[in-house]
């Protein structure tokens, strides 16, 4: 192989003149194959610029929940103006003034028969409800579906709702701002199912929907007037099934209880 001619400084000048290389960068040459000692900095290659101020970042917009007597006001005028069943619970799907409903999965709104006699009121709904949509579907829902079987009825014959619709998280008990919040709610929906006899389930459920403060021992087993504004619905209040799971020694009296539901439906 021949090798190829060496060029003279004059004709190598030409060469990078013909290329467009017009001046010298340095006085000595570099190679630029070799690897480098260390990496330049940019202030080594670029001179230095000022320092422009950094604005500071604005603060993410967050959606805050309104004031408490806000979010009671806004419940009873958008619950006030729904007229059925359908337009309540869509509503309450839009619904964001209560905060449980952000760490819920899902609105439990009821389960059984709108056209039902007799409505069963319970509290809040649990891990199971949650994940269902549906409430007292778990361990307390299936011996609530036994009691109220041993009476002649079932869930077709029977509509179950809560006070709280969303979940509490990890199942702790409402806050009574919550229970106002969604008070309004299930009022609305206790005068569009318009039942004969409604049953209170519980201490918490008993406490908001007749304004007292007395315990479920004191109230249980007997009769209450429930005004919805048309019209006084009976009310009956006894133990919510969660509790009967811990104390069965109180099923003696619930059964009590469901015994005398069972006579005012029959109108006795």
């Amino acid at each position: 192989m021949t090798p190829e001619p060496t060029l003279s400084v004059r004709e190598l000048l030409g060469f990078y003149l013909e290329a467009g290389v017009d001046c010298a960068l340095s006085e000595e040459p570099v190679n630029r194959l070799a690897e480098p000692e260390f990496a330049p900095s940019p202030r080594d290659v670029l001179p230095a610029q000022p320092r422009r101020p950094v604005a500071p970042p604005l603060p993410l917009a967050r959606s805050e929940p309104p004031a408490p007597d806000a979010a009671i006001a806004s419940a009873r005028e958008a619950a006030r103006t729904a007229p059925t069943l359908e337009a309540l619970r869509e509503l309450m799907e839009r619904f964001d003034g209560c905060t449980l409903k952000a760490t819920a999965t899902r609105l439990v709104f009821a389960d059984g028969n709108a056209e039902a006699r007799i409505m069963f009121v319970g509290e809040a709904p649990g891990r199971e409800e949650d994940i269902e949509g549906l409430p007292f579907v778990g361990r307390s829902g299936k011996l609530l579906d036994r009691m109220i079987g041993a009476i002649g009825l079932d869930r077709s014959k029977a509509y179950i709702a809560n006070v709280i619709p969303w979940r509490p998280p990890g199942n702790r008990t409402p806050t009574p701002q919550e229970t106002q919040i969604c008070l309004p709610f299930i009022q609305r929906q206790i005068e569009l199912v318009d039942p004969d006899v409604l049953v209170t389930l519980g201490n918490p459920s008993t406490q908001a929907l007749l304004g007292t403060r007395e315990g479920i021992m004191r109230t249980r087993g007997r009769w209450f007037d429930y005004d919805t504004g048309t019209r006084t619905i009976r009310v009956l209040p006894t133990f919510h099934p969660a509790y009967l799971l811990r104390s069965p020694a109180y099923k003696r009296l619930a059964w009590q209880d469901l015994l005398a539901i069972a006579k005012a439906l029959r109108g006795a």
